[in-house]
């Protein structure tokens, strides 16, 4: 197998030794959250970050190696595989490059080209295009031997085959996309009587774009080709024309006669025919696929933010699911998240409040989850003055919950699996109350480009994305921990190593034979290999095992260091996890040997320290301003209570309670200069915010975070 480790470390600078360790791992089929966490010693403690960097760019050299290997096949079919020719393919790790290599002997359909060469015009046109001797004596020469065709014809068949040669010639493709690399101008068009179009008018800024293909940031971008691909402009990308031109003289244009002229025309008709439309197509789908990195970056970004929200914890739960015409689903949750009881109570009735207390006292309710859509707002105060007119010494926290996506999964297989016997009212109100409970064991069961926390989600690369979402859903739940006898399947599916059917398996397993009472137990479960276990066991945890060790996220592996280090202090690992003085006594460098050294061995001490913690922060309470319920009730000046809901590249998004978000444009987030708005806020955080202007007629609200 080819070694690639040193091309990876060239272009992503990253040492050559742990480019080729991480290949050795991935190929042993070890996941990116193992190598990550548990791997440190033989990557060198590369991150999460750059692991996935190797990952990527070995599957796209594996991609070329693929391609080349058809190439060759190709081209030595068509019997025309020189020595230097499969030397050259052979060397070639730049996937452009080696389409540029490949162009002339690709399959295609029959080209002008391919016409004048059955008419034999191909040695005219290599006469002329050496420019040495004169026109009409090359013409005299060629048209004795074929007198089909006029001198006219002759001659435009010799600059089509020119015209062709240029195109493929890899120099001339080089300076063309050079000159599309530093002056080309993206440039936008309306399509004629679609300017008065009621639909097309959230695309008016688009309407007449011209600026740098280089600078235009990727949300215009995506907006634009959007915006094409719904018929509402056009959309084209050139370069400085004159410049382009000139470049290719320089190579074709060797002499100052009239076979030089000839020369001159096929260069141009070259250049507006096949080279200007082929490059412009690269660099449309280049600018694209840019564009889409960025946007799924960002996407990835704020998935990453709201699966790591703030959990409440077991606590039972009230849900309610807004509604004025249907009335507010209400829902009961056990600690557990099992649905104890639901029903429907409407918005400013006698009957809601009496219900919503009733509930309350009975299942001794201990926070309330309102989804934040339609009639979210009513909703919470109807709660809160239930809750207000109860004599309680504690009384329920109430919260709003993002209900994006909730629709979405009350419709799904897995709700109907989870709940055959309800409607989707109930699932969605269900679904409200265990995000408040644990965000991320909710948010798991739906697909993440349904969740709504990213911009132009259905106009990148859909492949792309998914991946991106799917590898950040793995990386924080592993980050995260489950615990094994609590965990539903869904969740138990991104664990390190597992998948689908053995998710389903320690399921079934659980429910057959009763918790797990250890780590080693999980070896009991079909098709739990020793491989697989290596994997898993670090990220799932046992909470009353009989070993402490098996709630915390050291290793199975490395028990016995654990084991040996409370011997040498004389101790019970118990002593070692609950008195700090005992693990300050630890000499690391007793336990360092070939396979573990002090990265492993620093983590294991830190998880002595705090087993088994939960990366998420605390959940706190937030009230919007009661003055303030929709559109009209906004002034400029006004400083309100905020919750931030989207993050895009050039601002974020903020609720204030107004059923209509605004905007912060990134520089109105502070008084210097970032160039992501993630350096100040992130998901779902508690902001105060000033209005600076209101568009009632577009229904915009700009904010600003600077008071």
């Amino acid at each position: 197998m080819i070694d690639f480790s040193k091309l990876i470390s060239s272009r992503i600078g990253v040492a050559a030794t742990q480019v080729a360790a991480t290949i050795a791992l991935l190929n042993e089929n070890a996941t990116i959250p193992f190598i990550t966490r548990y791997r440190k010693e033989r990557t060198g403690s590369l991150d999460e970050v750059q692991i996935s960097q190797i990952a990527d760019e070995y599957h796209r050299f594996l991609e070329i190696d693929d391609r080349k290997a058809t190439i060759l096949k190709t081209v030595e079919e068509q019997g025309k595989l020189t020595t230097e020719l499969r030397q050259r393919i052979e060397q070639c790790w730049d996937a452009t490059e080696l389409e540029d290599i490949y162009l002339p002997y690709k399959p295609h359909r029959k080209t002008r080209a391919d016409v004048a060469r059955e008419h034999g015009l191909e040695p005219l046109a290599q006469a002329i295009i050496e420019q040495k001797e004169p026109l009409a004596k090359l013409c005299s020469k060629f048209l004795i031997q074929n007198s089909k065709l006029t001198k006219d014809e002759a001659l435009q068949g010799a600059r089509d085959i020119m015209a062709e040669w240029i195109s493929q010639d890899e120099r001339a493709r080089n300076d063309i996309r050079r000159e599309f690399t530093y002056t080309a101008m993206i440039t936008t068009k309306v399509v004629k009587g679609k300017e008065s179009d009621p639909e097309a008018q959230k695309y008016k800024d688009y309407f007449a774009v011209s600026e740098p293909l280089k600078r235009i940031s990727s949300h215009r971008l995506l907006a634009i080709r959007r915006a094409e691909s719904e018929g509402y402009i056009r959309v084209d990308i050139s370069p400085d024309s004159e410049k382009a031109l000139d470049k290719l003289a320089r190579h074709y244009l060797k002499s100052n006669n009239d076979t030089t002229y000839q020369v001159e025309l096929a260069m141009e008709d070259s250049y507006k025919r096949l080279l200007k439309p082929a490059i412009e197509t690269e660099f449309a789908a280049l600018s694209k696929e840019k564009a889409d990195t960025e946007a799924i970056r960002v996407f990835a970004d704020n998935l990453r933010q709201l699966l790591l929200e703030s959990p409440l914890g077991q606590k039972r739960v009230l849900a309610i699911d807004p509604g004025f015409r249907t009335g507010c689903k209400v829902v009961v949750l056990s600690a557990q998240g099992d649905l104890l009881h639901h029903t429907v109570v409407f918005l400013n009735t006698k009957q809601a409040t009496t219900t919503l207390q009733s509930l309350i006292h009975q299942y001794q309710i201990e926070a309330i989850a309102i989804g934040n859509g339609t009639a979210s707002r009513e909703s919470e105060q109807m709660a809160k003055f239930a809750v207000d007119s109860l004599q309680l010494t504690n009384k329920p926290h109430i919260f709003v919950v993002s209900e994006n996506g909730a629709s979405v999964y009350s419709a799904s297989k897995i709700a109907r699996e989870e709940f055959p016997n309800e409607d989707v009212t109930v699932r969605g109100a269900v679904s409200i109350g265990r995000r408040l409970m644990d965000p991320l064991a909710e948010l798991v069961k739906i697909d993440p480009k349904s969740i709504g926390v990213g911009q132009y989600q259905h106009d990148v690369n859909q492949t792309r994305l998914g991946e991106s979402l799917q590898q950040t859903v793995e990386s924080v739940v592993n980050c995260v921990g489950v615990d094994v006898n609590t965990a539903s399947k869904h969740i138990l599916t991104y664990i390190s190593g597992l998948g689908p059917v053995l998710a389903q398996n320690i399921v079934n397993y659980r429910s057959e034979h009763g918790a797990f009472a250890n780590r080693k137990a999980l070896m009991k479960v079909p098709k739990m290999g020793a491989k697989t276990f290596e994997q898993a066991a670090g990220f799932l945890r046992v909470t009353n095992s009989n070993n402490l060790l098996d709630n915390s996220a050291v290793h199975p592996e490395s028990y016995p260091i654990v084991e040996q280090m409370a011997k040498d202090l004389h101790c019970s690992v118990a002593d070692l996890m609950q008195h700090p003085e005992l693990r300050k006594r630890i000499d690391l460098q007793r336990y360092v040997t070939d396979t573990v050294g002090i990265p492993t061995l620093t983590d294991i001490l830190h998880e002595l320290e705090k087993p088994s913690r939960d990366p998420r922060t605390q959940l706190e309470e937030f009230q919007f301003d009661e003055s303030v319920h929709t559109v009209d009730d906004l002034k400029v000046g006004m400083v309100l209570p905020g919750i931030i809901t989207n993050i895009a590249n050039f601002g974020a998004f903020c609720d204030v309670g107004v059923h209509k978000d605004g905007l912060i444009h990134i520089s109105e987030m502070t008084n210097r200069r970032i160039s992501n708005p993630n350096e100040v806020v992130s998901l779902h955080q508690h902001v105060r915010v000033r209005v600076i202007d209101i568009d009632r007629t577009r229904g915009r609200i700009q904010l600003s975070l600077k008071q």
